[in-house]
């Protein structure tokens, strides 16, 4: 498989963002980097980004974690931040995506763990779930979705994506204008993305960090593809995982909180959806996190981190 890195450089002296580097290589050759910081022994919370991001992302989440001794771990994607870019669309689908974070899961030893998902973080990490559930104790859900289109959605999302019963799909215009932009703009800036879905002003340099990893088009191939790949018709290799992924949750007793901010129309309605599905939602103290945009952990980092710690104290984890 072909693939770019990107030179280490472009990572030197990033605002805000003092942690050490760590790799793994997968089966297939390619490396899958994450921030690995707080105690080894530590119960691991499993740290999930989305398109475009990195985990950057998660810089002002990950002290408070790992200050109250847990093990606070931030994958990058295959195809972001400092994992390695196969240049190849067609090497990018859900399905590799999971099965890339599992892997990274099975070198790193990491069971009974956190998962904590924004964005595709939810598609991706719950898939992993779904594949093997008894590795996971809870579920932190943050502005995601797992789109199906199933016809039950109808009503119940602020962007809608639900199939008809005249055998059509309804999807909400903005987000089919959102997989356009991923596909029109150039040069590929992520910190465009960034800066128009948060609520608060964010800095130049933490703006130019998302931009980081993609120094040119060769570096774009999985940031341009995965926004391709959401499951917006209901035979969508994305919406028949997320089908497969939602039945696994429907039982799935652990404890399952839902944190969503209150100014993120992209996911609006999907914490309710959740609720309603998991058996382990029930009765948890689910978060609306104010003044935050899609990526809360921008807007909001140290509040959704105590609402996390808040969560596991209660539970016992």
């Amino acid at each position: 498989m072909e693939f770019v890195r990107t030179p280490d450089d472009r990572f030197d002296k990033l605002v805000g963002y003092p942690f050490e580097p760590r790799y793994v290589e997968l089966g297939s050759g390619l490396r899958m980097h994450c921030v690995d910081e707080g105690p080894r022994r530590g119960r691991p919370v499993l740290l999930l980004h989305g398109q475009p991001t990195w985990s950057y992302l998660y810089r002002s989440v990950i002290p408070t974690l790992s200050a109250a001794g847990y093990r606070a771990i931030a994958p990058d994607m295959v195809g972001f931040g400092r994992s390695d870019k196969p240049t190849a669309r067609t090497a990018y689908s859900v399905g590799n995506h999971i099965g890339w974070l599992t892997e990274l899961l099975d070198a790193i030893g990491l069971d009974d763990l956190v998962v904590v998902a924004q964005d595709w973080g939810g598609p991706i990490g719950l898939g992993a779930l779904a594949a093997a559930p008894h590795r996971f104790a809870a579920v932190v859900a943050t502005n995601t979705i797992l789109h199906t289109a199933d016809a039950s959605l109808a009503g119940k999302l602020t962007w809608a994506c639900h199939a008809t019963s005249e055998g059509r799909v309804e999807v909400e215009s903005v987000l089919l204008d959102y997989q356009r932009i991923t596909q029109e703009l150039t040069p590929f800036r992520p910190s465009l993305f960034v800066g128009g879905a948060t609520s608060s002003d964010v800095a130049p340099a933490e703006l130019a960090a998302y931009d980081a990893p993609f120094p040119d088009e060769r570096f774009c191939a999985g940031a341009r593809q995965l926004p391709t790949l959401m499951g917006l018709t209901p035979g969508s290799e994305c919406a028949r995982i997320n089908r497969r992924t939602s039945a696994t949750l429907a039982g799935f007793s652990k404890p399952f909180l839902t944190a969503y901010s209150d100014e993120d129309p992209s996911t609006r309605g999907w914490e309710r959806v959740l609720r309603d599905l998991v058996p382990g939602a029930a009765g948890q103290p689910h978060a609306v996190i104010g003044g935050a945009g899609h990526f809360l952990q921008e807007d909001a980092g140290p509040a959704l981190a105590r609402v996390i710690v808040d969560f596991l104290a209660r539970s016992g984890l």
